[in-house]
């Protein structure tokens, strides 16, 4: 499979300060990919070098084979064959929607354009409202007509800056899940930013995590969250607690709450004192359980509720229980440990 887009060991720099540091990945060919991480990590100067706004100062930046940015030179923007969506949709408030989409197309002749209008309209699912302007949109529907202005030149790749930030939560939901299939139908090269995990997880095949500008682990979602590299990424990464443990065997740690043995060896020395993470669904609701545990804390998500339980030494952990397991707090519960993999770090 080819790559239509690889980073060679890229750094960007503003004045003295490096904001992406040794950046390497590639996107292949129909692959949706993602670079995830908090603010000021350096994922949105990384996508603004990729579309040609940022000069790199060290490294290549190649889209399709082409040698698109190195140091001394960058390929304009408009040469690169990108589509991109912006976090403020950018959309043209005097223009009606079946402009705003065609707004790049004016080398085509008047059938061509309009045959394209229509066709990314029913792409987005907006067939009908091409007459209709901006403002009579909702937030959805206008972000729909920035993802069908992006596409509509047909580009070799399209990024996507924080796109969904503005819309409230169930809209985007509802999103991630149509921009993928939008973009997987049309084989549709991507890369997301976003500091989102949800939305990462909803959308991309491969997640870059970044931190102070560099890339700590490229990998799907189920790694991160099982097999999570380092100590930022397991912390960043879904929910959980740090458990202090000591090594017992290579694949073991011992615990305030018992031995917890994993599917894999760690070449620590035993006896080291390790972070055991504990995700909310390796501690159970059991009557029997030997984990005794006071509910400290209590959300309420639907069909389950994550309890925050405070064992005896003061420790804190969580657990999540079906919903119709409703405790109040200072309630005395019986858990049990169901981790049946071990993700530990060093101390």
């Amino acid at each position: 499979m080819s790559a239509v887009l690889e980073l060679r060991n890229i750094e960007c720099r503003h004045q003295a300060q490096t904001i992406v540091d040794n950046l390497s990945f590639h996107v292949n060919e129909g692959d949706l990919a993602c670079l995830l991480g908090p603010s000021g990590c350096g994922k949105t100067t990384a996508l603004r070098a990729i579309a040609g706004f940022e000069p790199v100062s060290k490294g290549e930046i190649i889209i399709r084979n082409f040698v698109s940015s190195r140091p001394g030179f960058t390929r304009a923007p408009e040469k690169r064959r990108i589509g991109m969506v912006f976090q403020d949709y950018a959309l043209f408030p005097h223009l009606s929607v079946a402009d705003n989409i065609g707004f790049g197309l004016n080398h085509k002749s008047k059938p061509e354009r309009q045959s394209i209008i229509d066709e990314m309209l029913e792409v987005v699912d907006m067939a009908g409202l091409g007459q209709r302007y901006i403002h009579e949109l909702s937030g959805g529907q206008q972000q729909r007509v920035a993802l069908a202005r992006a596409l509509a030149p047909n580009p070799e790749l399209i990024l996507l800056d924080e796109p969904f930030s503005n819309l409230d939560i169930e809209m985007r939901e509802r999103l991630n899940q149509d921009v993928r299939q939008i973009l997987k139908s049309k084989n549709m090269t991507g890369i997301l930013v976003t500091h989102d995990q949800h939305e990462a997880f909803a959308i991309s095949d491969h997640i870059g995590v970044m931190n102070n500008g560099q890339l700590l682990q490229w990998d799907t979602a189920y790694n991160l969250y099982h097999s999570p590299n380092s100590l930022f990424i397991a912390d960043f990464i879904g929910q959980g607690v740090f458990l202090s443990g000591v090594l017992k065997t290579p694949d073991s740690v011992e615990t305030e709450i018992g031995t917890v043995s994993g599917d894999r060896a760690y070449d620590f020395a035993t006896g080291s004192k390790v972070k055991l993470l504990l995700r909310p669904d390796d501690i159970v609701l059991d009557s029997a359980g030997d984990i005794q545990a006071e509910i400290s804390h209590k959300a309420f998500k639907g069909a389950e509720i994550l309890y925050t339980v405070k064992l005896h030494s003061g420790t804190e952990l969580l657990s999540l229980f079906p919903s119709h397991h409703n405790f109040n707090i200072g309630e005395k519960v019986n858990l049990r440990l169901a981790a049946d993999h071990m993700v530990a770090f060093q101390e």
